[in-house]
């Protein structure tokens, strides 16, 4: 209420807003037409709210805001509030400087060209980001064949060095630094390394080819020669670039590939009509596609030194005419943001999305496994059930009790076949009275995944459940009520080792000799010891604090102090008058007559 309050004060101004948690941290910036009317959006009914918007509204406790005087500044200003702050709950791309630019420093006398992590405002010009960072060294490998530049670091100015450095000597470099080449010369050798990095080979072609027929007219045969073979060389790049537009425009495509939270974003770079690169980035946790796609425009064009004219994207995203409108502004001329419905520029979108699925599906594939051989039990299991993920990690439940009392259910986690203890859970059922398995089952099912989802932690591959379709059906429907039907879920009856699978009403039996039945056993086994071991624990306790309770004078205070200095009643029972005197709160005469009783009444 109090949140609500303060919203409806809030100016009508555009601005952005960071709302910040318990602790103080910012865990979410945003920008708005309107401040008033977008923030307090947050604090009304949350029926219409997304699942993590209603997260975030949870972990709210304060915010702040800054007005700007139009909706373009705040969409500056949002950018850099998420690059600085790096909220929790605001889609990110990984920090930049995780991925490679190539960087011209024209400040420099003698510019240089080269790969970095770091970009700056010190007039240097960069290219990026690169997600590949063999494209970077191929690029930076063919300028420098062609061109020879420098790549030392000294500082060259009017002092020239009285020697050179190897690179010069091995034909590596043309000697700047000994006054072997002019700065007006060099530079014209950065102007056309520049326009590879821009993707304007043919201009850089057209222009080596009036060289070297000016060269041939002056009888230089050594420098046309020299010419011919650097156009030879960008010819062959030239070549294996795929001419997708006769318009010879700059394009940037953009489609994305989504799986369960993860999403691809393929970048598709056209320069000249061309296709001479691609790029591609992954965001994690996330729900949108067209929030993605928005997020994606605002972050990776705020980086990037160059900006083509025409920008091609999957679906309409919102403030798409605000977004087309400050690309234009940091370009300089007119960007037209278009989203194609049929023709020429859908069959690049389409082109860009199949490129996405692809590298999204390899991306999960690396995450999951990296270098680890799947076990051929998992691999079996795969195979005979027709599971279309690869059961990596396995989730196994069991409930537990004995004539209706202390119910319990495990949960133990398989990774490549072997358990992970680490990961192992236990719960007491409580909602559910008296001996109902099914019941006890949608209670543990749904505080397990209920909770991942809340954390946006990741399902497992399979989830085991010991018993037949009673209890699968119980977990399957709770499943559909997160709105994770789609989860692979199986099964496993103990009289005939049968596999059930949702919707199929005749069971699965598994070859009895293979690796796949040996590995659900060994789950559904060591998810039955966990559950029995916990339930043995809670019904000894219970027992404990029973017995405890009928010596006089043994409160609740006694009792924990008894249970802490001797760890268990077996212990207790053993335990001299001497040896209980020394209990906090136990004196003598006490220890006396707790000994008594017990020899009374318990066989030690």
């Amino acid at each position: 209420m109090k949140l609500r309050e303060k919203a409806r004060k809030l100016p009508k101004e555009p601005g952005v807003y960071l709302m910040q948690d318990a602790r103080g941290r910012i865990i979410y910036v945003g920008k708005a037409k309107s401040l008033r009317n977008r923030v307090s959006s947050y604090f009304q009914s949350d029926k219409n709210l997304r699942f993590k918007t209603k997260i975030l509204v949870d972990n709210i406790v304060d915010f702040e805001y800054i007005i700007t005087d139009t909706e373009v500044e705040a969409l500056i200003l949002e950018n850099n509030l998420i690059k600085k702050h790096h909220p929790k709950y605001n889609i990110q791309l990984k920090d930049d400087k995780t991925y490679p630019y190539i960087k011209v420093t024209l400040e420099e006398t003698y510019p240089r060209i080269f790969k970095t992590r770091i970009v700056k405002k010190d007039g240097s010009r960069y290219f990026g980001p690169y997600t590949d960072a063999k494209a970077v060294n191929d690029i930076l490998e063919l300028i420098q064949n062609l061109f020879s530049l420098r790549t030392c670091k000294r500082e060259l100015g009017e002092k020239k060095e009285s020697r050179a450095c190897l690179n010069y000597h091995i034909e590596k470099c043309v000697g700047p630094c000994i006054n072997k080449i002019s700065v007006e010369e060099y530079n014209i050798l950065i102007d056309k390394g520049i326009s590879i990095l821009e993707g304007k080979e043919n201009k850089l072609i057209k222009g080596l080819e009036e060289e070297m027929g000016q060269a041939s007219k002056e009888l230089n045969f050594e420098q046309a020669a020299k010419l011919r073979d650097q156009i030879r060389a960008i010819d062959k790049i030239t070549q294996k670039q795929k001419v997708v537009s006769d318009k010879l425009i700059d394009q940037d495509i953009i489609a994305l590939a989504k799986e369960d939270d993860d999403i691809c974003v393929q970048l598709l770079i056209v320069r000249s009509g061309r296709l001479i690169g691609k790029e591609d980035f992954i965001f994690n946790k996330v729900e949108d596609r067209n929030e993605t796609l928005a997020a994606f425009l605002k972050q990776y064009y705020n980086n990037v030194y160059y900006i083509p004219e025409e920008i091609i994207i999957e679906s309409e995203i919102e403030d798409l005419k605000l977004i087309e409108g400050w690309l234009s502004s940091k370009r300089g001329t007119k960007v037209d943001l278009q989203v194609p419905k049929q023709g020429k520029k859908k069959e690049l979108i389409q082109m860009a999305y199949r490129n996405a699925r692809y590298n999204l599906k390899e991306y999960r594939f690396k995450k999951k496994f990296k270098s680890i051989n799947v076990a051929k039990g998992v691999a079996q299991l795969q195979e005979h059930l027709g599971l279309e993920e690869l059961p990596y990690r396995i989730e196994g439940f069991d409930i537990s009790h004995v004539q209706g009392t202390d119910t319990v259910a495990s949960l133990v986690v398989f990774e490549n076949g072997k358990p992970k203890k680490s990961d192992y859970r236990r719960f007491k059922i409580k909602t559910v009275e008296g001996v109902n398995d099914f019941a006890s089952m949608e209670e543990v099912v749904y505080r397990r995944y209920s909770g991942l989802l809340k954390r946006g932690e990741d399902f497992p591959d399979l989830i085991l459940i010991d018993g037949g379709k009673g209890q699968l059906s119980s977990a399957v429907q709770i499943l559909n009520e997160l709105g994770r039907g789609n989860e692979q879920i199986i099964g496993l009856a103990k009289r005939e080792e049968e596999v059930f699978l949702p919707g199929q009403s005749e069971p699965i039996i598994l070859p009895r000799d293979s690796q796949a039945l040996y590995l659900i056993q060994r789950v559904r086994d060591e998810a039955h010891r966990f559950a029995v071991s916990y339930h043995r624990k809670l019904r000894s306790r219970r027992l404990t604090h029973s017995m405890l309770d009928e010596i006089p004078r043994i409160a609740k205070k006694r009792r924990n102090a008894l249970l802490k200095h001797f760890g268990s009643l077996d212990k207790i029972k053993r335990a001299s008058e001497e040896e209980l005197a020394q209990v906090e709160g136990i004196s003598y005469k006490l220890a006396g007559e707790i000994r008594d009783y017990l020899d009374e009444h318990l066989k030690v």
